[in-house]
């Protein structure tokens, strides 16, 4: 899984940080990233819920 976050479209709302914060975090000015090293996804089943649950769709994810 390879998990992307479009930063020209995140509005910061953290619905990724909170349904899966093992993989997704805020950066100081409130926008989503990826916590380093996570950007397969860490085996985390809440990737996809995240990306569903971001209400602006900035967050793909694909197979590889």
């Amino acid at each position: 899984m390879r998990i992307s976050i479009d930063t020209a479209v995140c509005i910061g709302a953290g619905q990724c940080a909170l349904t899966a914060p093992e993989v997704f975090t805020q950066d100081d000015d409130g926008f989503s990233e990826l916590l380093p090293g996570r950007e397969g996804g860490h085996g985390s089943a809440l990737v996809r819920e995240a990306a569903r649950a971001c209400p602006v769709s900035a967050i793909s994810v694909r197979e590889p």
